[in-house]
């Protein structure tokens, strides 16, 4: 039998469920597009996508979704399953929309048309919401309307955003929402700036229940988040915040310490002290827990939620789950049917 690793204490939290909301009378329905560029991020277009529909179960008719791709056809997600989106890009869907969501991958190439670019303006002249996704905010920033805006975007793209949107302010949280600009790092972000954006639209009843649906424990779409819950220092939090948005594409340890701006070294003593691990333990329970996540609470493949997670090969990834959860991945609850 393979002996179980133990979680790290910070890593064990559970939280508690809240009664279901009371049903209120629905304001106007808002209007959502997403805009699928080649090579989305799956896991962050879902995760934002099912934050409005569950507030439509609680409450229906709050939202309406449309998918839109740059022409028309389909459109390959970064874990190659294939999306037809429900129209091609046109200046007609700007009519009575509310937000607008670009949604970006981290193999998306960074290559703006002029379409694209032309309905971002016109989606900004007409006082629409924009929002992006893993890089979607950098077909913001091509666009132009990102100068004096906070916003976030995958750590491999700054370099890229800070040359086209120099008066930006780019910061290494998960998610931003600065006035009618939101942008969201990974999967992760992308459902907590859905979240906050419907919390500026309606009351505290509704975000409540729609928590209570996909952030109870380890459900779906809340991973625990020790940044939260745990005193470290800002430095810490910071290389905290990196991992956890990127998972599906670990970061090298020389990549870390360069994107937070610290030695090898000092990151791994703000481990050590604070937290009582190391950084690749650390790094390795997030993506643990989030591949538990995706095999309880989503339809994923094996194989999807491996590469979701960042795990070069099923024998891998079934030595690493075994070794923290005492059994293997094809032996997890499925908790959707």
């Amino acid at each position: 039998m393979t002996a179980r690793t133990t979680l790290s204490g910070f890593h064990e939290a559970r939280t508690t469920g809240r009664a279901a909301p009371t049903p209120t009378p629905s304001p106007r329905e808002s209007r959502v597009a997403f805009v699928l560029l080649a090579h989305f991020s799956l896991p962050a277009f879902t995760q934002a996508l099912d934050t409005l529909v569950t507030a439509n179960l609680l409450r229906p008719k709050l939202f309406t979704t449309t998918t839109v791709g740059l022409e028309p056809g389909e459109v390959i997600s970064d874990l190659g399953l294939v999306i037809r989106p429900d129209a091609a890009l046109s200046p007609a869907l700007l009519e009575g929309l509310d937000l607008l969501v670009i949604c970006g991958g981290h193999r998306t190439e960074l290559k703006a048309s002029q379409p694209l670019i032309d309905f971002i303006e016109s989606a900004a002249k007409r006082g629409i919401t924009l929002a992006g996704l893993w890089n979607g905010a950098w077909f913001l920033g091509r666009a132009g309307v990102l100068n004096g805006y906070r916003c976030v975007i995958h750590p491999e793209h700054r370099p890229a955003l800070a040359e086209i949107a120099k008066t930006s302010h780019v910061t290494s949280e998960t998610c931003v929402l600065d006035r009618d600009r939101l942008t969201a790092s990974s999967p992760a972000g992308a459902f907590q700036m859905t979240l906050e954006w419907i919390k500026g639209l309606h009351d505290k009843a509704l975000i409540e229940g729609i928590e209570d649906i996909l952030a109870f424990g380890e459900s779906r779409y809340r991973r625990i988040n020790p940044s939260k819950n745990v005193s470290v220092s800002p430095a810490l939090r910071e290389v905290i915040d990196l991992m956890d948005a990127n998972l599906e594409e670990p970061l090298e340890f020389a990549q870390l310490a360069a994107y937070a701006k610290r030695s090898r070294r000092h990151i791994e003593r703000l481990f050590k002290e604070q937290l009582g691990t190391t950084a690749q333990r650390y790094y390795l329970e997030l993506r643990i827990i989030e591949a538990r996540r995706l095999l309880q609470h989503t339809e994923l493949s094996m194989v999807e939620v491996l590469v979701a997670c960042g795990f070069v090969s099923p024998s891998h990834f079934s030595r690493c789950y075994s070794g923290y959860f005492g059994y293997r991945p094809s032996k997890e609850t499925r908790f959707v049917k």
